[in-house]
């Protein structure tokens, strides 16, 4: 598939841009910097906010995959990011592409029914504001009824690691092991993406990823 990944320099962008290369996609790797992730792999500079840019990047696009991020510079993120997703789906709708898969956050996953990770004690403030913009976007992408997105939440501990290839989907829960962490190695959420962007076994819903 041609696939074309915003984010693709990020933690989590750069491993989606490695898996979906290795499979042999086509991948056109979009960031603000324009660096390569992965050596081969296209890439260009430009930003997801810009629908205009959005447009001329996708065009032609089997699948467009998101990984950015809210700011992560001390100022407010939750509006920016929520107009970077609108101006992201403008894009996409202006050439016709239908699949839109995005790396979301974990935060608005369930514990128990009524109650998300963000609403439990002693959920660290120094990541609130950007949990909540996740939170947003996936209030925002729940609203379309005219692209097959995906919505992926990853394990509320997410770091680099081993490539196992073994852990378990899920849908609006948290999910854990059997010593109640939640954890995915990032090589391993990746594996879940890009099978996600193959199959879209998950269209217009939100999917978790954890060991």
């Amino acid at each position: 598939m041609k696939v074309v990944l915003f984010g693709a320099t990020g933690m989590i962008g750069s491993r989606i841009a490695t898996e979906a290369s290795a499979r042999g996609h086509q991948v056109l790797a979009v960031s603000r910097s324009g660096q390569s992730p992965v050596p081969g792999v296209t890439a260009t500079a430009a930003d997801a906010s810009d629908p205009v840019k959005v447009t001329e990047l996708v065009a032609g696009a089997d699948v467009v995959a998101s990984a950015c991020v809210p700011p992560r510079d001390g100022t407010e993120p939750r509006e920016p990011f929520l107009a970077l997703n609108r101006a992201l789906v403008e894009g996409v709708r202006a050439v016709g592409v239908r699949r839109l898969v995005v790396v979301g956050g974990a935060g608005s996953l369930e514990v128990v029914p009524g109650q998300t990770v963000l609403d439990q004690p002693g959920f660290p403030e120094t990541v609130l504001a950007e949990a909540l913009a996740h939170r947003d976007a996936l209030d925002f992408y729940r609203t379309l009824d005219d692209l097959d997105w995906t919505y992926v939440s990853p394990a509320a501990d997410i770091a680099p690691g081993p490539r196992t290839g073994h852990f378990r989907l899920g849908g609006d829960r948290l999910l854990t092991d059997e010593h109640g962490n939640s954890r995915i190695s990032a090589e391993d959420y990746a594996i879940a993406f890009v099978d996600e962007l193959e199959t879209a076994a998950h269209p217009r819903a939100r999917m978790s990823v954890a060991y």
